[in-house]
């Protein structure tokens, strides 16, 4: 149990910088979403923002979903932390 919830933890932290990646190119609007690695970047990523896109619309051209995505995965990782902990130590 606790390999399986360290593997979900990295999984986690990956996508977690994956994210963070995405918000960061959305700064430069000459980078073409069409090409890769962009392409991939938001294939990755855009399924699991536009969950949060449907809850927070933007507002005055403001995206601001992705902080409610980040605030939910760290939520979840940090809630993992303390299974994990006791999963490896039998309990």
């Amino acid at each position: 149990m606790a390999v399986i919830l360290g593997t979900v933890s990295s999984f986690i932290s990956i996508y977690l910088g994956l994210l963070f990646i995405r918000v960061l190119l959305t700064w430069f609007p000459n980078i073409d979403w069409y090409s890769q690695p962009f392409a991939a970047l938001g294939q990755i990523t855009d399924p699991y923002l536009n969950l949060f896109r449907s809850i927070i619309p933007p507002l005055g051209g403001m995206d601001f979903s992705p902080m409610l995505a980040f605030l939910a995965l760290s939520f979840l990782q940090r809630a993992l932390a303390p299974l994990a902990a006791s999963a490896s130590m039998g309990f």
